[in-house]
């Protein structure tokens, strides 16, 4: 007997995941493929994006096998994001996908737009001031730096669009991400904004916009061959994965506020106004009338295995000598900025600091700090946020790092806030299901599912008053360390970039 279901794939920045979920939600089957990104110089992190489709396509072939009677009826598509994977003619890669804002090359390209639109103008227009996390800068990059490539750029992808058009044939990317092609996007107006993309992008055709839910197209008999999904299936257009994560934890309405613990930490606050301020990033919402700020950290998930990997320790080990260590990790302060900074400091010049070292200190009391530093950085985006008018309301905790409740413990403590966890925390593979099957409902005329169905909340992780000014003390010296080490560490970074 056949069931009904939908497939999700998110192409993440360490992995691709996949999943089929039954029409009531229930998750039948998941899947995932390690990979991983190239850094060939100092502040460059680029990926081959054919590496995307040929994952989907493993993905998708094994998770059929896995769940043979399985019956697909749309196709939700996700990724990482902002990209810029720009493609020729007849869509061959003409170099490397340049990843999102871990990726801080187009520093000169950044100068260059400021000067050219002044910096009013591109928050007017953009929504935000250009940083590391801007897809416009980065084009224009490649315009400038790599020529030959850039005379045979014709369209322009990221992660979902890539497999949306792979799928279908269609070229669509999602008003979401556009928005995060800064500042080439007016926000105001949902739509390119054309002076600017012409200006800097031409001679590349700029995608047509849809919102993430909308259906890009149906499955062609080539993508269903080498797939084994069945020809005219509805994708849907798809988005960035944090905000496909928010979709699958239910935190995209008013007043909500992701949280998303993986590789990078991302927070995204969902209102109905555009709230503006230039250490954040302002975009549009998943869906149409909402408004995100929108802040990140570059490294969180991505520390921890570090120090894993140099210790030479398992996680259960580490986890359990940083509980022994306790708050404040026995005199250490981090700074976890060991890939350079997004926000609030958007700063990708940062590099990584621990402060108060001594003989006496062991793995746990580091990886302790590290995860403090994380917990901090959250705090310090939060009350950046804040400041700038949102109102959080509610706090959904998602992303593989949920597992780890020590972690969500110490982001809790450092925070003072709330989170609420789902029942799954699988992540934005789960949300571009669920995102396919809404499409299906609205295409059949049938009642939409409830995230709050799918995905109930399973539990909460309330701040523990005890440790409150321990935190509080924590985060001032935080602070002062970032002002008082960035000099000398502006200096390291500018040594590293040079190769000396």
């Amino acid at each position: 007997m056949s069931m009904r279901c939908t497939l999700g794939v998110d192409i993440g920045t360490s992995s691709s995941k996949g999943v089929l979920v039954a029409a009531d939600g229930t998750l039948l089957a998941s899947a995932t493929q390690q990979h991983d990104v190239d850094r060939p110089r100092t502040g460059w992190v680029e990926m081959d994006g054919r590496i995307w489709w040929s994952e989907f396509v493993s993905l998708a072939r094994e998770l059929l096998e896995t769940v043979p009677h399985a019956t697909v009826e749309g196709v939700g598509v996700s990724g990482m994001g902002p990209c810029v994977l720009l493609c020729d003619g007849d869509d061959e890669p003409v170099r490397p996908a340049i990843l999102y804002g871990v990726d801080t090359r187009a520093s000169a390209q950044i100068g260059r737009m400021n000067d050219e639109l002044g910096l009013d103008e591109i928050a007017r227009v953009g929504g935000s001031q250009l940083t590391s996390q801007a897809g416009g800068p980065k084009i224009a990059w490649v315009a400038d730096e790599e020529p030959e490539a850039w005379a045979r750029a014709r369209r322009l992808y990221m992660p979902a669009s890539w497999l949306a058009r792979k799928l279908t044939g269609a070229y669509v990317l999602d008003h979401q991400s556009a928005s995060q092609v800064t500042p080439l996007y007016d926000v105001e107006g949902e739509a390119w904004h054309d002076p600017w993309w012409v200006q800097y992008a031409a001679p590349v055709e700029a995608p047509p916009l849809a919102w993430a839910g909308d259906v890009a197209g149906l499955v062609t008999g080539e993508a269903a061959a080498l797939t084994g999904l069945a020809a005219g299936t509805p994708v849907i257009v798809g988005t960035i994965d944090a905000w496909t994560e928010a979709v699958s934890v239910g935190a995209h309405e008013v007043g909500d506020l992701m949280l998303m613990y993986g590789t990078t930490m991302f927070l995204v606050a969902t209102g109905d106004e555009t709230l503006r301020t230039p250490s954040m990033w302002t975009t549009v919402g998943a869906f149409p009338g909402t408004r995100n700020l929108a802040g990140g950290l570059s490294t969180s998930g991505a520390l921890t295995a570090w120090l894993a990997q140099l210790t030479a320790a398992d996680y259960p080990q580490l986890l359990a000598e940083a509980a022994e260590s306790g708050p404040g990790a026995r005199g250490l302060v981090t700074l976890p900025y060991f890939a350079g900074e997004r926000t609030p400091i958007q700063d990708p010049d940062a590099r990584g600091v621990i402060a108060g070292l001594t003989l006496e200190h062991g793995r746990g009391d580091l990886y302790r700090s590290a995860l403090e530093a994380t917990a901090l950085g959250v705090r310090h985006n939060v009350e950046t946020m804040r400041a700038a008018g949102a109102d959080l309301r509610r706090i959904v905790a998602v992303g593989g790092g949920t597992q780890g409740e020590l972690w969500m413990q110490i982001v809790s403590d450092a925070t003072g806030l709330v989170q609420e966890v789902p029942e799954i925390t699988i992540g934005a593979s789960f949300g571009a299901a669920f995102l396919a099957a809404g499409a299906i409902a609205r295409r059949e005329g049938a009642p939409v599912p409830d995230i709050t169905e799918w995905n109930p909340a399973a539990r909460t992780i309330t701040p523990d008053p005890a440790v409150v000014g321990v935190y509080d003390t924590l985060f001032e010296r935080y602070l002062r360390l970032y002002e008082g080490s960035k000099g000398v560490v502006h200096e390291l970074a500018a040594e590293q970039r040079s190769g000396a």
